[in-house]
């Protein structure tokens, strides 16, 4: 009888999900992670008496995380403590404009009338159009298995033509406001899934009402406590994982899976794989050359998503004019996504994202100080720009940036570590360092996403943000649910 163990490679949260979906099934289930600790591109970084969250730092879709729990038999609650976040973020202008986006809607409401008096009800659309695309793509894009011609058949029409697919996110503000402030705002979230405001389809406005209608989340002790908390839900019930212990290609036979080959030599027979690893990486280093070449020459062409510079910075200092997220504009930020999506550079200047955990885990930090999380958007890894040799230069441009906003911490840095695109490839395995995969600046990849089953090998599924659904915390634990149902589907226990 073949092995009935099930591999998982990576444990991201997209692997952790679904290794913890099976197990609860009954079934055994090995993780082989490459790095010494669990969690994908969510890391930990320790120094000097600070505490950094090396990549996600805004967790949104709490029900997502509550599901996992609940399907396991568990609560949330025993695991991890969500506090609520208030101001979501705070965002800086050139021209000295503060703007909190509050939980707060008479709060917001005031803010948004102190920009524009008529943008009062255009807001008011605007966060009701993206309710609205939330609950027609929700079932389709975000909640349920990749979708089918027939579950396109079964929306009815009024919906589908109020989808909003062919404007850009861009248009679409420009249609309900009129502050470039307010449009800037709403303009950020398409970075969530690496893309450009002026690109991405207007679909993607549905990651405004899950952040600006739902509100977002922070596990007290850190973004990383959700990487710990799957771990421990994952050994609880079975799951064995192993660290440092990176698979160098999957084994395949007759088109069906038949196990993993580690570096140190070691093989590992399996029934079935789940990736937690970007598709395109699976394809080009993982699987067999005479596995499906097509297949792979096409990923490896597609443009991926954008990626990110991150500095971690233990600052000497208190800076209580921060919020917990903050935001700094650049004077011109449509040029940015030229930069990103056009010239393939770093953006200069660019739009800086700054968090401190220590706000509210004062331990993340020595005394009189602050562990920054700076980040900026940046293409995936190509010819125009080279980490290695740019990347200083850069880092400057940047702590410049922000001494001209009034927060000069050149000279109170004890700390100090960069991540770069270069970085994320080589510890995740993101194909040319990107964030969220294919790009999404083309409307039609939201149907060229790959599935979570693989069609070219029996017994091999994908999860993480590369495949559906896509990118961020509650996204990944999705996709793990996705590809553990399909497999238990479709291998007998």
């Amino acid at each position: 009888m073949q092995n009935e163990r099930i591999v998982v490679i990576g444990a991201g949260i997209g692997g952790l999900s679904a290794a913890i979906h099976l197990a609860a099934a009954g079934r055994p289930v090995t993780v082989l992670e490459q790095n010494a600790e669990v969690g994908g591109k969510m890391g930990l970084w320790q120094a000097d008496g600070f505490t950094w969250d090396t990549g996600p730092s805004i967790i949104t879709l709490r029900p997502a995380l509550e599901a996992l729990f609940a399907m396991a038999g568990r609560q949330l609650e025993d695991y991890l403590t969500l506090l609520p976040v208030d101001p979501l973020t705070r965002y800086f202008y050139p021209d000295g404009t503060v703007i909190d986006a509050a939980q707060s809607l008479p709060r917001m409401l005031e803010q948004v009338a102190a920009l524009n008096p008529y943008d009062v009800e255009g807001y008011l659309a605007f966060l009701a159009h993206a309710a609205e695309l939330h609950r027609i793509t929700g079932e389709l894009f975000i909640y349920g298995e990749p979708p089918t011609l027939c579950d396109f058949l079964r929306v009815p029409l009024r919906d589908i033509l109020r989808v909003d697919a062919w404007r850009t996110m861009a248009q679409a503000h420009a249609h309900y406001v009129r502050s470039p402030h307010l449009r800037c705002l709403l303009g950020r979230f398409a970075t969530y899934v690496g893309a450009s405001p002026y690109r991405a389809s207007a679909v993607l406005n549905v990651i405004a009402h899950v952040e600006l209608n739902q509100g977002v989340w922070y596990p007290q002790g850190g973004i990383y406590q959700i990487a710990r908390a799957y771990r421990r839900l994952a050994e609880e019930l079975g799951v064995e994982i192993r660290t440092e212990s990176q698979v160098t290609h999957i084994e395949v036979q007759n088109g069906a899976v038949r196990g993993v080959t580690l570096t140190s030599g070691e093989r590992l027979s399996a029934q079935a794989v789940v990736a937690n690893v970007d598709v395109t990486t699976v394809y080009h280093d993982l699987l067999p050359p005479d596995v499906a070449p097509a297949r792979r020459k096409r990923l490896t062409h597609l443009a991926p998503s954008g990626s990110g510079f991150v500095l971690l910075l233990g600052i000497e200092g208190k800076y209580p004019a921060l919020a917990q997220h903050n935001i700094f504009f650049s004077p011109d930020y449509r040029r940015e996504f030229d930069d990103l999506f056009v010239r393939g550079i770093p953006p200069q200047p660019a739009t800086i994202y700054v968090t401190a955990t220590s706000k509210v885990d004062p331990q993340h930090a020595p005394p009189g100080c602050e562990n920054w999380f700076v980040m900026v958007n940046a293409p995936p890894l190509g010819p125009g720009f080279d980490w290695a040799t740019q990347g200083q230069s850069y880092r400057d441009a940047l702590l410049a940036q922000l001494a001209a906003h009034g927060y000069d911490v050149r000279g109170r840095i004890r700390s100090e570590r960069w991540r770069t695109p270069e970085d994320l490839r080589a510890q995740t395995g993101a194909w040319r360092g990107a964030l969220y995969g294919l790009s999404s600046n083309n409307p039609l990849n939201a149907l060229r996403r790959p599935h979570n089953r693989c069609p070219d090998v029996h017994g091999l599924y994908f999860a993480g943000g590369t495949t559906h659904p896509g990118g961020g915390v509650p996204m990944v634990t999705l996709s793990g649910g996705v590809a553990a149902r399909l497999l238990l589907r479709e291998t007998a226990p």
